[in-house]
């Protein structure tokens, strides 16, 4: 087996490369701690009211407390797990419904003015519908959260559908293939990168779903946690919550684009 050695042009840009990832990361780091400190700074010095917009100190003593307690372990763990069912459903169905609308051009023809007006419905609005429907529990915030993102999906996925390379579809045919070797040779395959890029959209979206099912519905969670410090003013309470979601949200786009990875190589 031959071994190739990059040459020094090649060690010239990784080298330029990684020096540009490390001071990419750096400036983040630099901007965060930068907000933080004019953040405490204004809320300290009275330029801000710290009842109301609170501050990183009050945030993280907030936070050890229900750490303290445990609490806030057991709201992080139900609204990551609300997400995660949720966005199994959405992946699982919005896949299985966008091949089915592929396979027959009548039934895409006949349902997408539907799936247009359902993805265009704010939400929300569906919220008291559902409760009266499924009752004040953890199913009125999975299909809530289902409802933010499925449609979507659905229709992302059957436009990607429709512009897999015509030329391979008809090579297929032409040996002999029938639709189900399009699909599982061609189509699917082909489409993996585009699966993938929805499932970065839908992660967020469930996420999205999941707080506003929880803002209604729920006595636990981190969408429960914001509604109740709103409503006895515990800002702390409230900001605490959201930077958590921020951080909960990241990692779990970060693990689509570690699987993404895996896929691709």
């Amino acid at each position: 087996m031959i071994e190739t050695h990059p040459t020094l042009a090649q060690q010239e840009f990784i080298e330029k490369e990684k020096l540009h990832r490390r001071n990419v990361r750096t400036w983040r780091f630099m901007l965060l701690v930068l907000l933080l400190s004019l953040w405490e700074l204004c809320a300290r010095l009275g330029m801000i009211n710290d009842f109301i917009f609170s501050s990183p100190s009050r945030v993280t003593t907030c936070f050890l407390n229900m750490v303290i307690d445990k609490s806030i372990f057991m709201h992080i763990g139900v609204t990551v797990m609300e997400t995660l069912i949720s966005f199994s459903l959405v992946t699982i169905s919005g896949l299985l419904i966008a091949v089915l609308l592929w396979s027959s051009r009548s039934v895409s023809e006949v349902l997408e003015p539907y799936l247009v007006m359902l993805n265009s419905l704010p939400k929300s609005a569906l919220a008291p519908i559902l409760i009266v429907w499924l009752g004040n529990n953890i199913k009125t915030i999975i299909v809530a959260s289902i409802s933010v993102a499925v449609f979507g999906c659905i229709m992302t996925l059957h436009t990607g559908f429709t512009q897999i390379d015509p030329d391979m579809i008809k090579l297929i045919y032409s040996l002999g293939g029938k639709k189900k070797d399009v699909l599982f040779k061609v189509l699917l395959p082909g489409s993996v990168p585009l699966i993938i890029s929805n499932t970065k959209v839908n992660i967020g979206l469930c996420l999205v779903g999941v707080i506003i099912g929880e803002f209604l519905a729920a006595n636990k969670g981190l969408g429960y946690l914001i509604i109740y410090g709103s409503q006895v003013f515990q800002m702390d309470l409230v900001v605490m919550s959201i930077v958590i979601l921020c951080i909960v949200s990241a990692i779990l786009y970060q693990g689509i684009s570690l699987l993404e990875k895996k896929i691709r190589f």
